[in-house]
This record gives structure tokens, C-alpha cells and sequence, in this order.
């Protein structure tokens, strides 16, 4: 896609498709209740659509039109027997999220997905879900498929994760409550909480202490209508494009303002950005309201520690408002984002170097020289929905035209990116 530079700046008022993390939990949830879940602003995205398709093969009745979904839920032990290998995608929250819930059902499953998928590694899951007594094996012992032999019941485990990840949380916690005794898992770090705040929501006895998550084995739970709120990861490519570009006044309306979430706000605001939040309020367990973000001249900063699980997602997008501020970014402690769809430390570097911007690598994160002009060229998305619409951004701040390749990667988490961004 051919990208030329954009001279203005943005205003008025738009929203963004629902978050992805919580569209997943919906399905994933509603289809083990009793009875029916209705969820309204449902991201139709690819990533949320693999994890539609694969309850479906496993016998549960999904209806979706535009952004609604109905879901007829079978019950914790209400699944069948998929015909085949249950297909993720690129979705790495499907795969391991689905690990953890079938690993105690009582029929074989191989979970698969693309070919970037089968880069992303599994044993972070796999290991110990073993140690809760499933019998779960994979490709070359660390990456996908995934082969899951029929277990029943599950042990309790009291689990110290040895880096702070949302996936691994969750896919322990859907295990446990197919365990017989109590599943805790420690976190080095707080990770996004959609899972312990959807069981909640669904009445699932889960409890929370500071960084300790612990379920009991369930019972069972009834059907609910969940709103999901705007993506605020999706959100970030317009706030940090307003932010940027001088004399922007817009608001993003209805936004999941989540905790653990936030932290493009915390840091875009570090940076000197201009961001207000109002008509807050809390549906289905979740805080909602809107962005107010105007144009502002930004200063570096340095980033690392309890804040970097709270915006793993938006480091691409922190990146490229670091090149624009003044003086150095230097952001440390994300070596997890070099398991994400792609490395996206080296990719983030590699692209906007290309570009012009003075940026270097380090094994957990990078540097920033701000205050650098771009200059456009070609550049690759690497087939990562967050590089492709962060690279669409810097090709309209940069001079000359950008060329992007692949840049339907978007789809995955945005359909409508160009979209909103044109509206403004």
C-alpha cells in the first residue's frame, strides 16, 4: 500500500471495534456456560473469528451478525469431539487459551494455526499443564501443532510464572476449573486481568490477591450479556497520532479504560501528551469511557519495569511517537515482544531505520533518538497487524511516499483502520 505524507491534523469524534482480548473471553466463556450469552460490539476481526470457528467445531451453536453475537452455551463438559484439527490462525490467544481449557476434557485434540503461529512458543503452556497431570505434546517439544490426549481431571499447581504473560494466566486459570484442588498462579508482574474480571462477571469462584490469581474447581455458571468496550491497543494508533500532530483535538468514545491497560495513557502523558479521560463507568466488570487527546509537543522518556505488561501491545506505537518527541526514549524489560506475531523489537528497529529515525535494538527493548524527521520508502509489515498500522502512521508524518507491503495484516485487529483514520 502506498502511503503519502499527511500535513494536517485530526479532529472530531470516533470509536474503535471492540477489544480483542475481551471478545475472545466472551466466546471462550459463553461457550462453556449453561444457556445463552449475548454479546454486543464483538470484534469481527480475524484472530476473534479463528476462536468463533474452532468452538463451533467443537459443537457449540455461534450466530454473529455484524458486531452481535449469540452464543447457546453447552456447559463445562458440553463439548465435542472436533472432526479435525481446530485451527487458530494467527492467533496466539486462541491456541493458548484453548490448550489450557481442553486440557482436561475427555477427547484428543491438535490445535494448529498459520505459519507465524508456528513460530510462537507453546511449553510456556504445555509445561505446566503437564504438571497438572495433561498429556500435552508439541512439535519439536516447543511449537505448535499442539496434540492433546483426553485427560479428565487436573491437579492443583501453585505456579510462579517466570515472566509476566496474560496467555499463560489465563490458559492455567480455564485448566482450573477442571482441577480438583486449587490453581494459583504468581505473577512476576501484573498482567492484563480480562480473565479473572470475565469469570468473575460469569460467577466463577476466582480470587485475586495483589499478584496471586487462584480458581477452584467449577460447578458450573449461567449464560450473561457482555458489552465489549473500544480496544484502547487499537485506540493507541489514534491517540499517539493526535498526540503528534499539532493542533489535533479528538475523542475516542467508549473505550475499556482497564487498569491494566492503560498504560499508553500513563506513558503518552510522561511524554508530555495532552489526555483527559471522561464519562467513565464500569459494565460486565469492565471500566469504560472516553479519550480526549490534543496535538502536544512530546519529550523522551525511559520505560521499563511494572508498566511494560501493561503496554506490550503499544510498544510499536510508543516507538514511533519516540521518534517525534525530544531528547531519548529508552525503553528496557520487553523481551517479549520477541515472541509476539513477530520479533517486534527488531522489526519495530529495522522498519523505522529504514525510514530514517535513529533507533537501536537491545535484547529487551530499544533506544530512541526523538526529533527526527522520515523520510519515506519501502517497508515491511512482517504480516503483523501492529507493524502494519504503526507503519501507516509514520509513512503520513514522513516526506515522500511510503510503500507498505502486506498491509492487510491489519485485519486482524482493526477491519475499519483507514477508516477511522480518514474520518478525522
Amino acid at each position: 500500500m502506498i502511503i503519502n505524507k499527511y500535513n494536517g491534523h485530526y479532529t472530531g469524534n470516533i470509536s474503535v471495534p471492540g477489544d480483542k482480548s475481551i471478545s475472545h473471553r466472551s466466546i471462550i466463556l459463553g461457550s462453556l456456560a449453561q444457556g445463552e450469552s449475548h454479546v454486543e460490539n464483538f470484534l469481527m476481526g480475524e484472530d476473534c473469528i479463528s476462536t468463533i470457528n474452532c468452538f463451533r467445531a467443537m459443537g457449540v451453536e455461534i450466530e454473529r451478525e455484524g458486531t452481535r453475537v449469540r452464543i447457546k452455551g453447552v456447559g463445562l463438559n458440553g463439548l465435542k469431539k472436533p472432526n479435525g484439527v481446530l485451527d487458530t490462525g494467527n492467533s496466539g490467544t486462541t491456541i493458548r487459551i484453548l490448550t489450557g481449557l481442553l486440557a482436561f476434557q475427555g477427547f484428543e485434540s491438535v490445535l494448529d494455526g498459520d505459519a507465524s503461529l508456528r513460530k510462537r512458543p507453546m511449553s510456556r503452556v504445555s509445561e505446566p499443564l503437564n504438571m497438572m497431570g495433561a498429556d500435552i505434546r508439541c512439535a519439536n517439544g516447543k511449537y505448535p501443532p499442539v496434540t492433546i490426549k483426553p485427560t479428565r481431571a487436573g491437579r492443583g499447581i501453585r505456579y510462579v510464572q517466570p515472566t509476566a504473560s496474560a496467555q499463560v494466566k489465563s490458559c492455567l486459570l480455564m485448566a482450573g476449573m477442571y482441577c480438583d484442588d486449587v490453581v494459583e498462579v504468581i505473577q512476576p508482574r501484573i498482567s492484563r486481568d480480562h480473565t479473572e474480571r470475565m469469570m468473575n462477571y460469569f460467577g466463577i469462584d476466582i480470587t485475586v490477591e495483589d499478584k496471586t490469581v487462584s480458581i477452584k474447581k467449577s460447578d458450573g455458571f449461567q449464560g450473561k450479556n457482555i458489552f465489549v468496550p473500544g480496544d484502547i491497543s487499537t485506540a493507541a494508533f489514534y491517540i499517539v497520532a493526535a498526540a503528534i500532530a499539532e493542533g489535533s483535538d479528538i475523542m475516542i468514545e467508549n473505550v475499556g479504560l482497564n487498569p491494566t491497560r492503560t498504560g499508553i495513557i500513563d506513558v503518552m502523558r510522561s511524554m508530555g501528551a495532552d489526555i483527559t479521560t471522561e464519562n467513565e463507568k464500569l459494565l460486565n466488570g469492565e471500566p469504560i469511557g472516553d479519550i480526549r487527546v490534543k496535538g502536544s509537543k512530546l519529550k523522551g522518556i525511559t520505560i521499563r519495569g511494572d508498566i511494560i505488561p501493561r503496554i506490550i501491545d503499544e510498544i510499536p506505537i510508543i516507538a514511533l511517537a519516540s521518534v517525534f518527541a525530544e531528547g531519548e526514549t529508552d525503553i528496557s524489560d520487553a523481551e517479549e515482544l520477541r515472541v509476539k506475531e513477530t520479533d517486534r523489537i527488531d522489526a519495530v528497529c529495522n522498519e523505522l531505520k529504514k525510514m530514517g529515525a535513529l533507533i537501536e535494538a537491545k535484547p529487551d527493548g530499544m533506544v530512541i533518538q526523538g526529533s527526527k524527521k522520515l523520510i519515506g520508502t519501502d517497508v515491511k509489515s512482517y504480516a503483523d497487524h501492529r507493524m502494519g498500522m504503526m507503519l501507516s502512521l509514520a509513512g503520513s508524518f514522513a516526506d515522500g511516499v511510503t510503500n507498505i507491503d502486506n498491509v492487510d495484516c491489519i485485519n486482524v485487529s482493526n477491519p475499519n483502520f483507514f477508516e477511522i483514520l480518514n474520518s478525522l
